[in-house]
């Protein structure tokens, strides 16, 4: 039979793959939009791993071949209130499921709602922008497999330009992000994100883009445990690879694939995932 622990285990990844699927459903990045558009975009992802790794980092097969998949799905807004600010909103849903050789176990269920605000700092010469985004984070169930069912904030940076490379129009986004969870033993959370792109053709409906992320987070509780609710700390780092295609100015399709190379305390397996941008100009 699998144990409680390997079965939290299951369940914290569940939870890191809602994260990262929301980081990655919207190509704006930080790259401002403009006053009055609305941006929608619907993603899906999915996550399989037979591996994972454990406290000290050692990789190895879940025990009685184990295989664990996560199906999620999100919907994200964004819309420009002015030159400054632009408002954000994101609502997840996922379904995961884990099997070994004696059982099979299934969750699904929404994860924490998101709502925030963005402000554009500073640009230089319209090409290198800065910005700073507050984040309001509230769960949306009572299932405590499906998150740590704890409001939570997060401050965002993000340092975003354009320029050119091999003759081609290039773009770079480089972000860093702080989240607590308030609570009983309330976790804090580091994400970090690297995407470098580059636009494939003159008409730029055609990009390419690659990128290399990380997620660490640690709470007061330093007995070590993959138990999202008794212990939270983890950490992994991924790459991955993009691919968007503009069917107008208004409507594009962005497919991305990648894998964790490293991690602390999580699984170690690869994704795909899809997202449609549909920008609305409202004035």
């Amino acid at each position: 039979m699998i144990s409680k622990n390997t079965l939290y285990k299951f369940l914290l990844l569940a939870i890191v793959l809602l994260m990262v699927t929301q980081s990655k459903s919207y190509a704006t990045g930080g790259f401002p939009v403009r006053p009055g558009r609305l941006t929608l975009s619907p993603s899906v992802n999915y996550f399989f791993a037979n591996k994972q790794w454990d406290s000290n980092s050692n990789k190895g097969p879940f025990p009685d071949n184990g295989k664990f998949s996560s199906l999620s799905t999100s919907l994200y807004a964004e819309y420009g209130l002015s030159r400054r600010f632009t408002l954000s909103a994101l609502l997840p849903y996922a379904s995961n499921t884990y099997k070994d050789n004696n059982a099979t176990y299934k969750d699904s269920g929404f994860g924490d709602a998101e709502v925030g605000i963005r402000y554009y700092l500073a640009n230089i010469s319209y090409k290198y922008y800065f910005s700073l985004q507050a984040t309001a984070i509230i769960p949306m169930y009572t299932n405590l497999s499906l998150g740590y069912n704890q409001k939570g904030g997060e401050l965002r940076l993000a340092f975003a330009g354009s320029g050119h490379l091999f003759g081609k129009n290039s773009y770079f986004i480089l972000e860093n992000g702080v989240r607590e969870y308030f609570g009983y033993e309330s976790v804090f959370q580091d994400r970090y994100n690297a995407t470098y792109g580059l636009t494939l053709d003159k008409k730029f409906r055609e990009q390419i883009s690659v990128s290399f992320g990380g997620f660490y987070a640690s709470s007061n509780n330093k007995a070590f445990s993959p138990n999202p609710i008794t212990n939270k700390n983890f950490a992994f780092n991924q790459v991955s690879v993009s691919y968007g295609h503009s069917f107008s100015k208004k409507v594009a399709l962005f497919v991305s694939g990648g894998t964790f190379i490293t991690g602390r305390n999580t699984s170690a397996g690869s994704s795909v995932s899809a997202s449609l941008n549909y920008h609305i100009d409202t004035k």
